[in-house]
């Protein structure tokens, strides 16, 4: 079935019924279930990552100030699992109205080998296939030798030859997973990076009616699509990962499109928080689209005020935990650095509840680092993230 984070009541019956089918029989997601299953056991990626999908004792039981997402808008409170598909669908209906309806996903994808080149037990394809209505892009679809069907990962940044290798280390998410055994597919925005516009604007950049990072979220869904289409490939095993601005691309993409199986972010800054400049949702290619010419770059001030729906957002005191919860019960890691501490815990414990009520326990985590900037140590768990989760 065709879906989009849209309104449409023929997607959020299917969500409904998704949801109930799923949690109510026990199974929650099928492709994951046995990882969580043998959640306890000395499966070598899990022995990796499982210390880090508890809170610090500083942290356990900590929400900050974040508002409930098991509360609904009439005051009651999410009890039960058949009670969180109707809260989930009122987050997001909201969300939709704050973002914007997405244009219809291209389903078939339209899809065009470029050329193939042989690495070390990987075939690389570079591949062109449409990503919007009106948009064509050039991305690298990586896959190991031997037989599949393969789990996949889509990876998001700049442009997509930093994670196949041809940029700044420990950004080849494409290429070490591949070598991994994972079907990767590396997407980028580099036309709009070299202008400077960085995200995706529909119908225009003039007059953009959804805001350009959901956006880059339906561009990530359109090209889970162009994977999930390879015979190579396990649909049900597609996960999204991206550093920064890929973080925030990659953070929308999988709250926003549930067929991503699970999700890396890394350090993008998870929720919204002014005193760091590099979480910096209120950019006009994020979530604060106004007209040209755009406010200067940069934080807010009283010269530079935050514009359009960021600051709408800022008023409502709504805040990105929202969008996490829509993730559950999928697990995601996030891989923080400098714009995401440990006081995150208090946004993801808010997570952590909504997956309690669906009977899931240990799915979301979270690693730190003093830096910006992932490193061996970070990706390393990364990977057997997606090792366990998808494999």
């Amino acid at each position: 079935m065709r879906q989009q984070f849209a309104t449409r009541q023929h997607q959020l019956a299917f969500i409904n019924a998704a949801l109930l089918v799923s949690v109510l029989s026990g199974l929650a997601t099928a492709q994951i279930a046995p990882a969580y299953e043998n959640s306890e056991s000395q499966h070598e990626p899990w022995a990796k990552i499982s210390r880090y999908f508890e809170p610090p004792a500083e942290w356990t039981n900590r929400y900050g100030d974040y508002a409930s997402p098991l509360v609904f808008k009439d005051g009651s409170e999410v009890k039960l699992a058949a009670d969180w598909a109707r809260r989930r669908n009122e987050i997001v209906k909201d969300w939709t109205a704050f973002l914007g309806e997405w244009p219809p996903l291209i389903t078939p994808p339209n899809v065009e080998v470029l050329e193939s080149t042989r690495l070390e037990h990987i075939t690389q394809h570079r591949i062109r296939f449409q990503w919007t209505p009106t948009e064509w892009t050039t991305g690298y679809l990586l896959l190991p030798d031997g037989e599949g069907p393969f789990p996949g990962v889509i990876t998001v940044y700049y442009e997509p030859e930093t994670a196949v290798g041809m940029g700044k280390p420990h950004r080849d998410f494409a290429l070490q997973l591949a070598k991994r055994g994972f079907a990767a597919l590396s997407i980028g925005t580099t036309e709009a990076t070299a202008a400077k516009t960085y995200a995706l604007y529909w119908p225009s950049i003039d007059d953009a009616q959804v805001q350009p990072l959901s956006m880059l979220a339906y561009a990530a869904a359109n090209a889970w699509h162009v994977l999930a289409a390879r015979p190579e490939v396990d649909e049900t095993r597609i996960g999204i990962v991206g550093h920064s601005f890929g973080g925030k691309w990659a953070m929308f993409a999988s709250c926003l499109f549930d067929k991503f199986a699970c999700a890396a972010w890394s350090d993008p800054g998870i929720v919204f928080d002014e005193s760091r400049p590099n979480v910096n949702y209120w950019e006009p290619w994020y979530l604060g689209y106004h007209a040209q010419p755009w406010r200067p770059r940069g934080v807010i001030t009283p010269d530079n005020p935050a514009r359009g729906l960021y600051a709408n957002l800022r008023e409502q005191n709504r805040d990105l935990h929202e969008l996490h919860a829509l993730m559950a019960p999928r697990p995601f890691l996030v891989s923080g650095g400098s714009e995401d501490p440990p006081l995150r815990w208090q946004a993801l414990n808010h997570s952590v509840k909504v997956n309690e009520v669906l009977g899931q326990k240990r799915n979301i985590g979270m690693t730190n680092r003093p830096n910006h900037a992932p490193n061996e140590e970070s990706n390393e768990i990364t990977y057997s993230f997606f090792e366990h989760f998808l494999k």
